[in-house]
């Protein structure tokens, strides 16, 4: 690193699967709140970039497997610990406390951070490549989890 400008930032990579189609009742309230937990993300000191749909429809129109009841979650940051203070420290810990009532209990690893290039903005197929290298060979600096990052890394990293 030179001063104090970092060469890299964090990207992360969150899946759910959501329990009904996104139009139905019994997911309504998270996808009625989606865009306001989004846009306090997006207002965040630290954050970066967020993969978004081609017509406007923020990160849900990207499916997965050509399933629209994958909600992928992209997004970079400059630090670790701007993107812990999000996930822990704001509205968005309320939704991601309630998420048993929205999504189905995924049967493997579904979250996935990795080092990206300032600048550089993950494609959904990279993420999702990272996710797999992180279910195969587990822990590493090339896609970790929290547990690992926090054991791992520099606390100013």
């Amino acid at each position: 690193m030179c001063g104090n400008t970092p060469q890299r930032h964090l990207a992360e990579l969150n899946i759910g699967r959501l329990i009904a189609p996104r139009a139905d009742p019994r997911v309504a309230d998270f996808m009625n709140n989606l865009d306001r937990i989004n846009g306090l993300g997006k207002r965040m000191p630290g954050y970066v970039w967020m993969i978004e749909g081609d017509e406007g429809e923020g990160n849900t129109a990207t499916a997965i497997d050509d399933d629209p009841r994958y909600i992928p979650n992209l997004t970079v940051w400059e630090t670790p610990a701007q993107l812990q203070t999000f996930v822990y420290d704001t509205l968005h810990a309320k939704f991601m406390h309630r998420r048993a009532e929205w999504f189905e209990l995924l049967g493997e690893m579904h979250f996935v951070m990795w080092w990206v290039p300032v600048g550089h903005k993950p494609t959904l197929a990279e993420a999702l490549a990272k996710l797999e290298h992180l279910r195969s060979h587990c822990d590493s600096d090339d896609a970790f989890g929290w547990d690992y990052m926090r054991a791992n890394m520099a606390p100013s990293a």
